[in-house]
């Protein structure tokens, strides 16, 4: 499961990456902690209904090994727990996410009963994916940015993501930023990267530099950049901090790529090129060179990365006095988590 705070991406994940179902839908974003685990355990019993056929391999049916949940906020993923986390999701910091998660599936009597749930950050998670079978799948270091609704990082070393000693690790957004001086950021601090390079902060600065107030999204925003000088002016302004930014944090940090991730990867020429020629212009010559790519997995990245939790911790403690439960697959339509599936 992807869990943000605008919509939640969920699937039924095969250990090959094969995505049986997919969903999306809102999250109750302004109903609290426990409202959230409570849709996420009736989501399981959309995709996991009783009394469907298993599906089999070489006459052997799946088994089901975990559940994954990528989510936004900061996230302790040893504990499963929300160390803190913006209004996006009220109520959302402090939330026992792992064993508020189990526990509501144990009560379902389901065929989740008894899964491990594991959880991430849900830009970790999206790095996961893409390390796992993306953009930067083979890489010793990898630095993944994600662009959309906030700005994310993850640093990819031999492909487990670095948390840091609070979890924090990876909030590119919260970097200061010249772009965006005296601008208020999500996390109530001025000045930072996100207040002027994501989604909603192009749209924002679009609107003050004078743009059409009849336009309601970034999206739209990076669609008009041919016709609409404003649309133009706040796209350049908003991908330059942001790749002037990651050339400084590659500066740091040496990675072997880069790789852009989020909705804001696909807003178009302008804004590719205007990043990528502002991370160049920040880059020591000894990075010159330094391959800057799109992500390859879409919307699927973060759920994949989600199941990839559940796979290498199944694979960490293996089978033994572990009761994995075989699979009974809802539709491919249901609105349902992220399950994760071996195969014996």
């Amino acid at each position: 499961m992807d869990l943000g705070g605008t919509k939640i991406a969920a699937g039924l994940v095969r250990d090959d990456g094969t995505v049986l179902a997919r969903a999306r839908g809102p999250p109750p974003a302004r109903g609290g902690a426990d409202a959230i685990l409570d849709a996420v355990a009736r989501l399981v019993a959309l995709l996991l209904p009783d009394g469907a056929d298993a599906p089999g391999v070489s006459g052997s049916p799946d088994v089901l090994v975990g559940v994954g949940i990528g989510s936004a906020g900061v996230i302790d993923s040893g504990r499963g727990r929300v160390v803190a986390a913006t209004d996006a999701l009220t109520g959302w910091a402090g939330a026992d996410l792992a064993g508020g998660t189990a526990a509501r599936l144990a009560a379902t009597g389901g065929p989740a009963a008894g899964l491990p749930v594991h959880t991430d950050n849900d830009v970790h998670a999206h790095a996961l994916g893409e390390h796992w079978l993306g953009a930067c799948a083979g890489t010793r270091t990898a630095l993944v940015v994600a662009a959309g609704t906030g700005v994310g990082a993850t640093l990819l070393l031999d492909g487990t993501p670095q948390h840091g000693a609070r979890h924090v690790a990876g909030h590119l957004g919260h970097l200061p930023a010249a772009e965006a001086a005296g601008l208020l950021c999500t996390c109530s601090r001025s000045g930072h990267l996100e207040a002027i390079a994501s989604g909603p902060a192009l749209h924002a600065l679009y609107l003050r530099l004078g743009g059409d107030p009849t336009v309601e999204t970034a999206r739209v925003v990076c669609q008009l950049t041919d016709v609409d000088p404003v649309a133009h002016q706040a796209v350049v302004l908003a991908a330059t901090a942001l790749g002037r930014t990651v050339g400084g944090v590659a500066n740091m940090l040496d990675p072997e790529v880069v790789v852009i991730s989020g909705g804001l990867a696909g807003a178009g020429s302008l804004w590719w090129d205007t990043l990528s020629a502002s991370v160049a212009s920040e880059l020591m010559p000894a990075l010159d060179g330094l391959p800057v790519v799109t992500a390859t997995l879409g919307g699927d990245a973060a759920v994949l990365g989600a199941a990839r939790l559940a796979f290498v911790a199944h694979e960490a403690r293996g089978t033994s006095g572990v009761q994995d439960v075989p699979v009974h697959h809802g539709t491919a339509e249901a609105v349902a988590p992220l399950a994760s599936l071996a195969t014996p």
